[in-house]
């Protein structure tokens, strides 16, 4: 709830831009960055000021050449960004600091249940792997997440939304077996019925099933954190549609999204 108190909790004014970071929220991501080398030509700017650029892109969505004058060069600011997505930095970022905000409320680091869904974009005349989806109308990419029973992100991949729930579940799954053993259930809507999804691994898939008298929109048990992730995400412009040229700074740019939001959840709470 919007309280006095909580707005100025929430209040980024002071800031030079709203995306940038705070010196809380630079302490939790600065050790997951790249050291400067010992060897070379020492660096021209700050990593701080490259991830504030970085962050700026993602919540503003403005092109990469159109980065304010205030931040490195935007071709400096783009290639770190691409050295990042490719070293899996922003993943990794994701995935410690979501095991920090679950000890922070008193669970263990590592969940037992999760809740996966996906979302459908559309993309821009950028390029890249795209496709159609029948059901929502959209021609673009599908966002895949796996959160766990707090909406926290655990895995987030992308591909194109021609693909069908029960298919792009599978490498999901998969995935999360290598970082969160323990996840034993997964609740999922009725999409992801059937055996392909049950037998991909040892996760346990529980359907969600909506009221059989429904009518219109109703909020589901287990169902509605990862349709509050989609929609904290989507507060980031750059990930209104899907601008990107490759899946992989597609996936970059949701980790990324994830990372401001747990940085800026840990940075309160301390």
């Amino acid at each position: 709830m919007w309280t006095p108190t909580a707005r100025r909790h929430h209040n980024r004014r002071r800031l030079r831009h709203g995306s940038d970071l705070t010196d809380a929220e630079w302490a939790s991501v600065e050790p997951f960055l790249p050291p400067p080398s010992r060897t070379g030509r020492p660096r021209r700017w700050p990593m701080r000021e490259i991830v504030d650029a970085i962050f700026y892109v993602l919540r503003s969505g403005c092109p990469w050449h159109m980065v304010p004058d205030c931040f490195p060069p935007a071709s400096t600011v783009y290639r770190w960004f691409m050295r990042l997505r490719d070293d899996g930095v922003f993943a990794t970022m994701n995935h410690h600091l979501m095991m920090r905000d679950r000890e922070r409320t008193g669970r263990e680091a590592s969940p037992s249940a999760a809740v996966i869904d996906s979302q459908s974009v559309k993309t821009t005349e950028a390029g890249g792997p795209r496709g159609h989806d029948a059901g929502k109308k959209i021609k673009g990419r599908k966002r895949h997440a796996m959160v766990d029973t707090d909406g926290r992100p655990l895995v987030l991949q992308a591909h194109t939304a021609a693909t069908q729930d029960r298919d792009g579940a599978v490498p999901l799954l998969k995935a999360s077996r290598r970082s969160f053993p323990f996840v034993e259930r997964a609740f999922a809507d009725s999409a992801y019925g059937g055996d392909r999804v049950a037998d991909a691994t040892s996760i346990t898939i529980e359907i969600v099933r909506k009221h059989p008298e429904q009518v219109g929109f109703a909020v589901h048990p287990r169902r509605w954190v990862v349709e509050r992730l989609f929609a904290w995400l989507n507060r980031n412009r750059r990930l209104a549609k899907d601008f990107e040229a490759s899946i992989a700074s597609a996936e970059a740019f949701l980790h990324a999204a994830s990372v401001m939001l747990l940085a800026r959840r840990l940075a309160r709470a301390s």
